[in-house]
């Protein structure tokens, strides 16, 4: 069972803060950019406090060491350093921005009266239910469409409840005929009759 976590005060800003799970018991300074320098410098400070570290960096030994590490690594200080976000070695090359090349379209080509979801559906769908229901007005093939999506969805998921479609297996309840009022329209092509 573990103890419920308990606020604790920063050394530094002296305000309280949430301690990391991991870490309570030797948290005692926030996230904050100013406490977190003031940790390292305490940190520091203990480190050259213990006895066997106050020589560290001093005596003949120590020059010569640094000595050679410097011959090994001309230049060093003089580096520019990174920025922390910044990966070293990324596997991927920067995404160069590519400019779009349109498709000329010729400019006496006019838009269709009707352009809602009928014409989102293939040609040949659209024709196979022209040519089995008799209709011929882009509306009514359209509602026709939102119907066989209506029964193709209550098929599958099978929600009798839902009232978009009957379950039973007559769906001429699909193919109604176009309203009475409505009259047939010729697209291109000779005249009806004689």
């Amino acid at each position: 069972m573990t103890r419920p976590m308990r606020k604790r005060k920063c050394k530094h800003c002296r305000t309280f803060f949430d301690p990391d799970p991991r870490n309570v018991g030797r948290q005692h300074y926030c996230a904050q950019p100013p406490c977190r320098l003031a940790s390292k410098a305490a940190s520091q400070r203990r480190w050259l406090r213990k006895p066997d570290n106050r020589d560290y960096f001093r005596g003949p030994a120590h020059v010569e060491r640094v000595r050679q590490w410097r011959q090994a690594h001309p230049g060093y200080w003089r580096r520019e350093t990174r920025k922390p976000l910044e990966a070293p070695n990324a596997l991927q090359e920067p995404i160069l921005p590519q400019h779009l090349v349109l498709p000329e379209v010729a400019g006496n080509i006019a838009q269709p009266a009707l352009q809602d979801s009928f014409f989102m559906q293939p040609a040949v769908l659209v024709g196979l239910i022209a040519h089995f229901t008799g209709l011929s007005l882009q509306e009514d093939i359209a509602v026709t469409a939102r119907r066989l999506q209506q029964l193709e969805h209550d098929i599958l998921h099978g929600s009798p409840s839902d009232p978009g479609g009957r379950q039973d297996a007559q769906t001429s309840y699909l193919f109604a005929q176009a309203p009475q009022s409505a009259q047939a329209v010729q697209l291109g092509g000779s005249a009806l009759g004689p």
